[in-house]
């Protein structure tokens, strides 16, 4: 199995190799000091980021290391009760951190300081997570391959002449490498799915409204993005979404209920009956390869008590995809048209950006209606297959990891993609039913590129998710450790 970095880089120290759950758990009964563990992160990030440019905008050393010295006074003193306490982490760059430059990779905002937190970074500190910076991102989060002209492009961590995905690239490359022990992300399109995907590590799409969304100036129709964790481990994210997640007043959409989700973490997978969706019957252009893996990594879930069935749902698929078009005009490019409308700031915005703006210009109530309309359809059509399977299963990407320097997959296996996004259609499934989806990894293609898939489940099912992940995650080999 090929190993991140191509065996450039030296292995992790001890404490580099722990994941979150397994790092709070040696801050607490003191291992470990907490400065230890952000000298350690501090000098592994400064080892590796510089190949493949996935942490930015770092804090000062000497200023995380008096924070750390204050934690572990605190926890002398009997405090540091959080689940994340002492825990280093780095923010996704499009979520709002008070006191640090948030650019959002745009360089409309490249100097931006916010005064206030996002509402799930407020959590992290609350949990006692040291924030040492952010993780990269493309411009305002647009595209699945990252890189913007703040900061530039982050590498794949397994072959640095690759895309990481995106739009959480950061985020699973310092993950994949050890930079981090476990990380933050957000997924619309498939954000926190494909670069996970792409660096053989595990990514969560938590259930529409899980995690609280804002502050942001709408806080009503904008559902179709999410906040979630990303892990090496099922374990790490188990704990970072426990987290993360819970009503806040301050966000109408936000769920309500239980969010005790490490400690009632039980890996099982008898008896689970999973639909196989493969390629969607040929509707979905997909590399070659791609298929076979997920197949081989099924057969895994199969051998743990698991059923496989193929199975074709009888949707008009393209009409869903132009539904999940419609909706992102509306929602993304009506929150960017502020900066399009302004003549110094449009050329600044990259083209992705203005396809989402002008996609949205002519738009009639009728239209987003009837986009709405055919997510509701396609919502309750997804709610009857659970009637029948207990999970859903479809590869998390079209093409594996392609070259950096190419913006966006042209076409796959002959098939012209007619947007930027058209290549990653197969993440649109679980976010148009608003469903908990999961990528898992499952392996490698002949020439060391990985690929990952996704398991869905019943809106509001997040545990039973991560159950059914946590039991793939004990009878694979994948996954970086």
């Amino acid at each position: 199995m090929p190993t991140p970095g191509n065996g450039r880089f030296s292995p992790p120290d001890d404490i580099g190799r722990l994941g979150a759950a397994d790092l709070a758990e040696a801050i607490r009964d003191r291992t470990y000091s907490v400065a230890e563990v952000v000298k350690s992160v501090l000098s592994r990030i400064d080892k590796v980021n510089s190949h493949v440019n996935a942490i930015v905008s770092l804090r000062d050393r000497e200023e995380l290391l008096r924070e750390a010295d204050d934690a572990d006074r605190r926890l002398a003193g009997g405090e540091g009760k959080g689940l994340l306490f002492g825990v280093p982490m780095a923010v996704k760059d499009l979520a709002q951190t008070k006191g640090l430059r948030t650019t959002f990779g745009s360089p409309i905002f490249a100097n931006n300081v916010p005064d206030v937190d996002d509402f799930f970074v407020e959590r992290l500190r609350s949990a006692g997570a040291i924030i040492i910076g952010k993780t990269n991102v493309p411009e305002f989060g647009l595209g699945s391959n990252t890189y913007n002209p703040v900061f530039g492009p982050t590498l794949n961590a397994f072959d640095h002449g690759l895309s990481a995905g995106g739009s959480s690239g950061g985020a699973a490359v310092a993950l994949a490498l050890h930079m981090l022990p476990v990380a933050d992300g957000s997924d619309m399109g498939g954000s926190l799915r494909n670069p996970a995907a792409y660096n053989n590590v595990y990514g969560f799409r938590p259930s529409q409204g899980r995690v609280a969304a804002g502050p942001q100036p709408e806080a009503f129709v904008t559902q179709m993005g999410v906040e979630g964790p990303m892990g090496r481990s099922v374990r790490d994210m188990a704990l970072l979404l426990e987290v993360q997640s819970g009503y806040d007043v301050r966000s109408p959409l936000s769920l309500d209920g239980d969010t005790d989700f490490l400690d009632a973490l039980r890996p099982e997978a008898e008896g689970v009956r999973i639909a196989w969706l493969g390629d969607l019957g040929g509707h979905l252009a997909m590399e070659l390869g791609i298929l076979d893996l997920c197949s081989a990594a099924l057969k895994t879930l199969e051998g743990a008590g698991a059923t496989v069935e193929p199975f074709v749902p009888a949707f008009d698929f393209e009409s869903l995809w132009q539904a999940f078009v419609t909706l992102r005009h509306f929602t993304s490019g009506s929150a960017l048209k502020v900066h399009y409308d302004d003549p110094d700031r449009r050329h600044m915005l990259k083209p992705e950006a203005i396809f989402e703006v002008e996609g949205g210009l002519d738009l009639l109530a009728a239209k987003i209606h009837a986009a709405s309309a055919v997510r509701t359809a396609w919502f309750r059509h997804v709610v009857g297959l659970f009637d029948r399977f207990d999970f859903l299963a479809v590869p998390t990407a079209q093409v594996f990891p392609f070259p950096i320097d190419r913006h966006w997959p042209a076409e796959i296996a002959g098939r012209k993609m007619d947007s930027y996004h058209r290549w990653m259609e197969v993440c649109a499934l679980a976010t148009m039913a608003g469903c908990p989806a999961v990528n898992v990894p499952v392996g490698f293609d002949d020439t060391g590129r990985p690929m990952g898939m996704q398991l869905i489940g019943r809106p509001r099912g997040d545990l039973a998710v991560l159950t059914l992940a946590a039991a793939y995650e004990e009878v694979t080999p994948y996954g970086v450790r």
